[in-house]
């Protein structure tokens, strides 16, 4: 965990350090275990494809994660993650590709000490995810 940001270091339009993360079948796998999603459309290719999917696919637990552990890197320990709203999935992330997850200080309220951060996650494809999430930072 990196050192804690406080609310006076940042700037509105800050960008936080990308996180690029390959999607393989194993990794779906694995992480279809850990949140009990056995929906077969994010780790049977056969059965996604079948629904239209390029691929098995990520879920939405792992793209929340994933935006989740870009902040926590970005924010450090003291800093407090208040929500990740309008989560909208736009283009499948599917095995073979390799999607960077990337935020950017959108706002700063100098009273409550949040900040809002633009998230999208992009690969080949384009910008694939978008959210917003708003932190509390000391």
């Amino acid at each position: 965990m990196h050192a804690s940001r406080t609310f006076d270091s940042v700037t509105v339009g800050d960008e936080l350090q990308p996180i690029a993360i390959p999607i393989t079948l194993q990794r779906l796998v694995m992480e279809a275990g850990a949140n009990r999603d056995f929906s077969l459309i994010h780790h049977d290719r056969d059965v996604a494809k079948a629904t239209g999917a390029p691929d098995a696919y990520m879920n939405t637990f792992f793209i929340a994660g994933m935006f989740e552990r870009l902040l926590r890197e970005w924010m450090g320990q003291d800093g407090r993650l208040n929500k990740i709203t309008g989560l909208r999935m736009n283009v499948f992330n599917a095995i073979g590709d390799t999607v960077t997850f990337c935020g950017k200080v959108a706002r700063a309220e100098n009273e409550s000490r949040q900040v809002e951060v633009e998230l999208w996650s992009e690969s080949e494809k384009g910008k694939t995810v978008t959210a917003t999430a708003t932190v509390t930072l000391p």
